[in-house]
């Protein structure tokens, strides 16, 4: 299967700052997420990508297509909604979605059929026709919406898309994301500072320090991995409970109180863990399984030297 996005030991330099250095990593999931730190290289990695920036080594693919080569192919099959806005104030929506179609290029007709399909689709159907520098923030963030989508692309690159949005605004816009993944088989990559709009969305996700790949995860894997990870809070000799579970092959670890984390060991199921505790007249007041959620994966990657390579 031809990777979404394939990244060849890319690097690009900025006079004599390296920003990006040597990223390598291949990413074949329906909705990546791109996170880091203000001045990771996000922002420089989207715009490599889209071909406004140089590689000053190595390259990038989508869809197979290499970016210093066949930019034209790519930017025919991605759409791109900015952090920043960049409307003409004075034009109505209707008007500015169709020019970005023409200048993805379709023709005028098709354009200006394909504009309002769009503008109904993300829920300005009925504001149309108001001059874009009326609208309101999050009516601003959906008319980047319409017009990243308009052209039909196969990618879709999401630059903060619910900055800004409040509550209700939040959760219709991750709604639509998920619509795009699942009903319309868009790909997408979202680039967001809210790791629960990452988390409800993306398969994969993609970690970025200083300019390099601190962490890569299927986060379905992840999950998967994390299911023997286990919390409880016996009532008892908790210290000489955790030495019982060390002896059938358990990681254990005291975290305070009476709390216990234990990894199981492969075959091990949770009736084992009680009529342990029966034998040792332990009371397990609670217990559950936990697993690491995508602020503990970002904190441990922020804690990692960077190498920028998978």
């Amino acid at each position: 299967m031809t990777p979404v996005i394939q990244l060849e030991g890319l690097g690009v330099r900025f006079g004599k700052r390296d920003i990006l250095q040597g990223l390598t990593c291949s990413l074949t999931g329906r909705t990546i997420g791109l996170l880091g730190p203000n001045g990771a290289g996000k922002s420089t990695l989207i715009n490599t990508l889209l071909g406004f920036y140089t590689p000053s080594s190595g390259t990038a693919r989508i869809f197979g297509h290499d970016i210093r080569t066949e930019i034209k192919q790519i930017r025919s099959v991605v759409g791109y909604m900015p952090e920043n806005d960049a409307f003409i104030a004075n034009m109505t929506a209707v008007s500015f979605i169709r020019l970005m179609a023409e200048l993805s290029g379709l023709p005028s007709d098709a354009a200006l059929e394909r504009a309002h399909e769009a503008l109904f689709y993300v829920g300005l159907g009925e504001s149309r026709y108001r001059k874009v520098g009326t609208y309101s923030l999050g009516m601003k963030q959906l008319a980047k919406l319409a017009q990243a989508i308009v052209h039909g692309p196969k990618l879709v690159i999401l630059d903060e898309p619910t900055n800004g949005l409040d509550p209700p605004a939040r959760q219709r816009m991750v709604r639509m994301i998920k619509e795009m993944r699942e009903v319309h088989n868009l790909h997408i990559v979202l680039c967001s500072h809210l790791l629960r709009d990452v988390e409800e969305t993306c398969e994969e996700v993609l970690i970025l320090k200083d300019g390099r790949i601190v962490h890569y995860s299927n986060l379905e894997e992840e999950r998967r991995a994390n299911k023997r990870f286990v919390e409880m809070e016996p009532i008892g000799d908790s210290a000489g409970f955790a030495a019982a579970l060390e002896t059938m092959g358990c990681e254990c670890a005291l975290a305070g109180g009476q709390r216990l984390k234990a990894v199981l060991t492969e075959g091990m199921e949770i009736r084992d863990i009680y009529r342990l505790a029966a034998e040792r007249d332990i009371q397990l007041r609670r217990l559950n399984y936990r697993r690491d959620t995508l602020e503990d994966i970002f904190l441990k990657a922020m804690e990692t030297n960077t190498s920028g390579r998978l």
